[in-house]
């Protein structure tokens, strides 16, 4: 099934490229970020072909239904290949929790996966994408309320309306415990608005099945970034969950920093 919905992802992605004609947008000579951090959603617009993008970050959480307290780094590389095809790995390296009065160390999981671009869009034209993703190491550090999934497929759509630009993603995930497979939905929305040249504020709504707690986690995010450079992000911002299932409070800051050459394949 896994390989099935890649080569849909790719073969989508390729034929919309071919329907786009030999002409596209030339790579800028001063590439941007486009961070994916530190919302839940994901843009369904690509990063500039060719550059490597880092988003890395600290995560600080309390009272989650696997843990009391709970700081981890994760990091995130994303690699455009064209202008409809993204590769990305997303990592949690470290983490350090505490359950039942008990503390430890330990790593998260690691995911690889694809984003393809299925339409192009401008402005308040929306850009449509789906991506997926595979579970290639479950970690031994606990996860937080959204648990994580074996395989993850998400719909993706991005879009810019009178100055403010909102992402909304709708997942399909499998998650696995201790063998049982069962089928995990989740819908983010997420929208952001630039504050002058150098800062910007983002809001989100989220929402996720738990078809092992059988309940609901849902979270409203707020965060405050600032554009050092067009390849340079930092951000910092909260999280707090509205249900009894949901990670009580979440805290983090980060960097998005997009190499500024490219990446020579031949």
């Amino acid at each position: 099934m896994s390989i099935r919905l890649l080569t849909c992802i790719l073969a989508s992605a390729l034929v919309a490229a071919a329907q786009q004609g030999p002409q596209g947008t030339p790579a800028p000579d001063d590439p941007t970020a486009n961070p994916g951090r530190p919302t839940i959603a994901t843009p369904a617009t690509l990063t500039p072909v060719g550059y490597l993008q880092f988003e890395s970050g600290f995560l600080g959480a309390r009272h989650s239904p696997e843990f009391s307290s709970q700081s981890n780094l994760n990091e995130v590389v994303k690699f455009s290949v064209s202008r409809r095809i993204e590769l990305l790995a997303a990592a949690e390296p470290f983490a350090y929790s505490r359950v039942g009065g008990q503390a430890g160390n330990g790593t998260g999981g690691v995911s690889l996966g694809v984003q393809g671009v299925v339409y192009q869009g401008e402005g308040s034209t929306p850009t449509i994408a789906l991506s997926y993703f595979r579970g290639v190491y479950s970690g031994d550090a606990p996860d937080l309320d959204i648990g994580s999934a074996s395989n993850s497929v998400l719909f993706l759509v991005s879009a810019d309306v009178r100055g403010f630009h909102y992402d909304t993603n709708y997942f399909f995930n499998e998650v696995d415990e201790t063998g049982i497979r069962r089928a995990q939905f989740g819908q983010t929305l997420s929208v952001s608005h630039a504050l002058g040249k150098k800062f910007g504020a983002t809001g989100e709504i989220w929402h996720f099945t738990q078809p092992f707690l059988r309940g609901n986690t849902v979270g409203n995010l707020w965060a405050l970034n600032y554009n050092a450079r067009d390849n340079l992000v930092f951000d910092g911002g909260f999280n707090r969950g509205l249900t009894s299932t949901s990670t009580r409070w979440e805290v983090f800051v980060g960097v998005t920093y997009l190499l500024p050459h490219k990446v020579r394949l031949q």
